[in-house]
């Protein structure tokens, strides 16, 4: 899909169908950063974990909503929950659960996958941006040195949290980083894979 996406030649009804799931994902992304901000240890923690929270509802929400009408979706045709895909509804409560039930450091293994592995796809994305106003923009998104920024600020946040030397913090965080990555991969499957709702949408 990202292949696709960096040729221009996904098509349109495919992007739009990943809109519509990682809307009600970023809903719940953000209630998880919100969940691991209540557990920041101190003032930097908590002024790094607002400002995450800040980017995905004031900037990624809003703008997963506009590509969502450029393709032509509309935010009143969401999927509701018992319309989630398994994928989409497992990760939501994976990150869920991780940012309730674990430490501040835990959380943040758990989410920082989403957040760190979208700077990574888009940044050799910007060496050769489609031609297609659409993936452009949403390459753009992500591949500009102020989503590096803030990608550097929680990173080295779980850098200063995690202690190499407790084997036990190692091995939870080691596991909920890679559960996270998992379904990173599988979200980008499942909506490579969604067949399109009606024949007669838009195809490329």
């Amino acid at each position: 899909m990202v292949r696709a996406i960096a040729a221009g030649t996904l098509p349109h009804q495919t992007f739009r169908g990943y809109f519509e799931q990682n809307v009600r994902y970023l809903e719940d992304y953000a209630r998880a950063i919100a969940l691991a901000t209540a557990k920041a240890p101190d003032a930097g923690a908590l002024d790094v974990l607002s400002r995450f929270l800040r980017q995905i509802v004031a900037t990624e929400i809003p703008a997963n909503l506009a590509f969502l009408q450029r393709l032509g979706g509309s935010a009143d045709r969401l999927p509701g929950p018992a319309a989630l895909h398994p994928v989409t509804y497992g990760y939501t409560r994976h990150l869920l659960h991780a940012c309730e039930a674990g430490s501040c450091a835990e959380g943040l293994a758990a989410l920082l996958p989403c957040q760190w592995s979208y700077g990574e796809i888009a940044q050799p994305l910007m060496t050769a941006v489609p031609a297609d106003p659409v993936y452009a923009d949403w390459i753009r998104m992500f591949g500009n040195a102020e989503y590096d920024a803030l990608v550097a600020e929680t990173t080295g946040l779980l850098d200063r949290l995690a202690d190499p030397a407790d084997a036990g913090q190692w091995s939870r965080l080691s596991a909920l980083f890679s559960i996270s990555i998992r379904y990173e991969r599988e979200f980008w499957d499942m909506a490579f894979a969604a067949a399109p709702a009606s024949p007669d949408q838009e195809g490329r």
